[in-house]
């Protein structure tokens, strides 16, 4: 092989290697990029699941809340019942005892004050009164209201009616204390139910955004392996060209190529023109050969 054939052969051989260096040099750089973007989007995706384990865990506080609270809502609703049911008793109790004692003589009985005190409610709200009409009948609610209160007085002066008043009393408060803890724990059951669910509505959009995060980590991810395996592509391209120039320069061949058949020059020249690879073996032979 002539002088001038190897150095053109030579003078080949770098331009192959600065493209493959050049080549090796931008898919190292799109993977390292692409890493990077990795290890972002990897990072982000931390964080929304970090973001959707402590929404979650709150939204399941809120939610083991809200069964207590409910839990305390029935008992409290019990406890209701079993008061306005001894309300009831306590009150039938205080009446029939109020009916058993016979009112001073000539007195007239409560229960027809009473019902002549609705009377004259109903009236005054339901119709049409003069003033001097309505001054009359005012006055007479008021007389009506002081002769049961007088009545209600006489009899509390018996013990055993003053116990039952009392015990009718004490059942309304507690009926009444019920009641009111029923509504209570019934609306802060109900924010602590509205919490949870509007944390498990933003848990669902965390998981969403995480899953979209992590379908493209998988794609960037597919994207850097790509660019790696081209940049070690390259990295070989550039490691056998550079056999070929430590050959193309007087490398000596080892002793196991020999017995190699030596290619033929115009060969050579042909496959290196077409940018196919030549190997170290070939080169050596044709220098030994042009030599010869």
């Amino acid at each position: 092989m002539t002088g001038t054939a190897l150095a053109d052969a030579s003078e080949d051989l770098e331009r192959r290697r600065a493209e493959s260096n050049a080549r090796a040099d931008a898919f190292r750089a799109s993977r390292d990029h692409l890493n990077a973007e990795c290890r972002t989007k990897a990072d982000e995706r931390a964080r929304l699941v970090d973001d959707l384990r402590a929404k979650s865990a709150e939204a399941q506080d809120h939610r083991r809340h809200r069964d207590e609270l409910n839990e305390m809502v029935r008992e409290a609703k019990r406890l209701r019942e079993e008061w306005n049911h001894n309300f009831q008793v306590a009150s039938e109790r205080a009446a029939e005892l109020k009916r058993g004692r016979a009112p001073r003589p000539g007195a007239v009985p409560v229960w027809r004050l009473r019902k002549e005190l609705k009377e004259l409610e109903f009236r005054h709200m339901t119709s049409a009164h003069t003033g001097d009409q309505e001054k009359r009948l005012i006055e007479e609610m008021k007389r009506l209201q002081n002769a049961i209160r007088e009545q209600d007085d006489e009899l509390r002066q018996d013990p055993e009616i003053e116990k039952a008043i009392a015990a009718v009393n004490e059942t309304r408060a507690e009926a009444e204390k019920h009641h009111a803890a029923v509504g209570e724990l019934a609306e802060e059951a109900q924010r602590a139910h509205e919490t949870m669910v509007k944390l498990y509505e933003e848990v669902d959009e965390l998981r969403r955004q995480a899953d979209e995060v992590q379908a493209k980590l998988i794609e960037v991810k597919a994207q850097a392996d790509e660019a790696h395996r081209a940049h070690i592509q390259a990295i070989e391209e550039v490691r056998d060209i550079e056999k070929l120039l430590y050959a193309a320069r007087g490398g000596r061949a080892p002793p196991s190529w020999a017995d190699a058949e030596p290619p033929k020059e115009e060969d050579f020249l042909a496959r290196l023109k077409k940018g196919e690879k030549v190997s170290t073996e070939d080169l050596l032979e044709l220098q030994k050969t042009g030599r010869g």
